[in-house]
């Protein structure tokens, strides 16, 4: 029978911290009283004090008796190479984990790290194979990742296969787990499901609250142009404007503009079905449902249905007022906005 090959002792290969000199109350360091066995029958001499302080399953298995004699002072680790044993060990020694090492052996130093509870490690090689995944190996680091629970990692990988699902599809990795893992297929293709649903959400959302949004521009134009008066259309008391250009003030001004010329020569009217006069009833509904001030307010109409919304129907009037909170919060939301990105311009000058 062979003899096992053997390493040269580990700290004399390695950079301890100084931290390691309180593991032992000698003044010398101690000789290696335990070895790991590797698959290929590497022998790695280490301390016990070492191994059991930085991870408690090893520490378990250093007090546990032993079964076998011969094998007291053996630690197996198999199926992994020797080299991520050594780098492990390492690991266990000086808390640190090269990126050539991460490079060359991330995927068993996840699993050793997962197994033998060792939490540092397991960040470091969870962050360097997340930035380290491509189409062909994610789904092969996503079953790990599911296998050693690493979610972050999880996670990374589930959204590089739901953006490159096309290619990711043509891969060995994924025909290898059509065949052998359904279940994990079934996870990814309802995880892609749920995106596509979250977006659609998101979009939906956008598209609402930009309808919030552009509602609050007309409830301030229509202020501006009843108070101030703006291109084509002025309180009668008001002069002219000498500029006959677009409003610069707000942008949907134009609009609001032909819609109150409109109403005023527009033979149909809101009764007869006008859709455009229906328009601006509606806005001026909801400026008075906002407006504070309907005694002094200058929009028409504002006084009068503030007395009308008090009688109407109590189911109809609260949604105007759920869309009032809408057009508020859409308002609040952008106005937030807009000062964010001001320090953000700011902080760069």
């Amino acid at each position: 029978m062979e003899e096992p090959l053997r390493a040269t002792t580990i700290c004399c290969n390695l950079h301890l911290h100084s931290h390691l000199a309180t593991l032992t109350k000698q003044s010398v360091f101690y000789e290696p009283d335990f070895e790991i066995l590797t698959s290929d029958g590497l022998l790695i001499p280490v301390h016990t004090g070492i191994l059991a302080s930085a991870s408690p399953v090893l520490e378990n298995i250093i007090e546990r008796p032993p079964k076998h004699r011969s094998s007291e002072k053996v630690i197996p680790i198999f199926g992994v190479p020797s080299g991520a044993v050594s780098s492990f060990v390492g690991f266990l020694y000086t808390s640190r984990c090269t990126e050539e090492q991460v490079e060359k052996y991330g995927i068993h130093l996840l699993a050793l790290s997962h197994v033998y509870l060792v939490p540092q490690l397991k960040q470091q090689c969870t962050k360097g194979l997340g930035e380290r995944l491509t189409i062909e190996n994610v789904v092969d680091v996503l079953q790990l990742a599911r296998l050693c629970d690493a979610p972050d990692l999880s996670l990374k990988c589930m959204k590089l296969i739901a953006s490159r699902f096309k290619s990711v599809e043509k891969t060995e990795g994924w025909k290898f787990m059509q065949d052998h893992d359904p279940w994990m297929e079934l996870q990814i293709l309802q995880f892609m499901d749920e995106a596509e649903l979250r977006r659609k959400r998101t979009r939906r959302h956008r598209e609402e609250q930009s309808s919030y949004l552009q509602l609050s521009e007309a409830m301030d134009c229509l202020e501006h142009i009843c108070t101030e008066g703006c291109t084509i259309v002025r309180p009668y008391d008001r002069e002219p404007t000498k500029h006959k250009g677009p409003c610069s003030k707000f942008a949907t001004c134009q609009g609001v503009q032909l819609l109150i010329r409109h109403f005023g020569t527009c033979k149909k009217r809101v009764n007869e079905g006008c859709l455009r006069c229906k328009r601006l009833w509606q806005l001026l509904r909801l400026h008075s449902l906002m407006c504070d001030q309907p005694d002094s307010c200058g929009v028409p109409l504002c006084r009068q249905f503030k007395l009308r919304a008090q009688g109407e129907k109590k189911s109809d009037d609260g949604r105007w007022r759920l869309l009032v909170r809408k057009v508020l919060a859409a308002r609040t939301i952008s106005s937030l906005s807009l000062q964010k990105r001001k320090r953000m311009e700011e902080s760069k000058f």
